[in-house]
């Protein structure tokens, strides 16, 4: 489970989400998969569970992969200021 930093804006655009900070007035954009990873943390979710919603919707995905991927998308959402664990 993770939640935005204060400041930090969400879109939901048709390519994924697009997050704005507005203090530093940079945005990042997340691709469709990235997005729901995201997603699945701000319901309160945790990253087991991204994962387990990752592997489900991508059939092809290889479970360890999908770990590492989500451990690093939260990586760098954290290492950019944008959530809080």
């Amino acid at each position: 489970m993770c939640t935005l930093k204060p400041g930090v804006l969400l879109t939901e655009t048709e390519y994924g989400i697009a997050l704005l900070d507005q203090k530093n007035a940079e945005y990042w954009t997340l691709n469709p998969t990235a997005a729901m990873v995201l997603r699945t943390l701000l319901d309160g979710h945790g990253a087991e569970q991204a994962v387990e919603a990752l592997t489900e919707r991508y059939e092809d995905v290889d479970p360890e992969l999908a770990v590492r991927d989500v451990t690093d998308l939260l990586d760098d959402l954290r290492s950019a200021g944008l959530i809080t664990p």
